[in-house]
């Protein structure tokens, strides 16, 4: 895994944690991550190109 790749997934995780208790039984959170780990994903070459420009 690239760095670029590691800090995003990393801040998307850290800001995630600091909602989790709040978000109810684990198969909500389970889904809460989820959700996020796919839009993290989708986002990620997105503000790639446009912070780096490739």
């Amino acid at each position: 895994m690239d760095p670029v790749a590691l800090a995003f997934y990393a801040a998307i995780c850290a800001l995630l944690s600091l909602f989790a208790p709040q978000l109810g039984g684990r198969m909500t959170r389970l889904a809460v991550g989820a959700g996020v780990g796919v839009v993290a994903a989708a986002l990620l070459p997105i503000l790639r190109t446009a912070l780096l420009g490739g």
